[in-house]
């Protein structure tokens, strides 16, 4: 969600270019810290993460258009490996090693509670009345 809203402000229409380099830096370093933590819940080896950690690992140019054109570029990847992560892709979202609990459908947990109620409403009414 974070890195999300992190591309969008890269790369949103409405959104101006930075203006000063401290904000093209914080922007970038945001931005790697997105691709570190997707990139711990992809698989090795995938080309989305291989680019992007590829970006990550080279320094912002110097100048105006070039230290622009970098952040675009990063953004560009980061928005391909937040893209992959919630595709569900084979081994996107899986960290090696550990085991997560997907989350159920909402009507799963409907019946769920429906089921817990129903359960509840006939214990109360087998209890005997004095």
């Amino acid at each position: 969600m974070a890195a999300t809203e992190t591309v969008t402000l890269v790369l949103g229409e409405d959104s101006p270019l930075p203006e000063s380099s401290a904000d093209v830096e914080d922007l970038v370093r945001l931005l790697r810290g997105h691709v570190a933590q997707l990139g711990a819940r992809t698989v090795q080896g995938t080309s989305a993460l291989l680019r992007a950690q590829q970006l990550c690992s080279e320094s912002i140019p110097e100048g105006y258009m070039p230290s622009r054109v970098y952040l675009v570029r990063l953004a560009e990847a980061t928005r391909e490996l937040t893209a992959y992560v919630a595709s569900g892709a084979p081994g996107a979202g899986r960290v090696k090693g550990r085991w997560h609990w997907r989350k159920p459908p909402v009507n799963v947990l409907r019946g769920a509670v429906f089921a817990l109620a129903l359960a509840c409403l006939a214990l109360a009414a087998s209890v005997p009345r004095t």
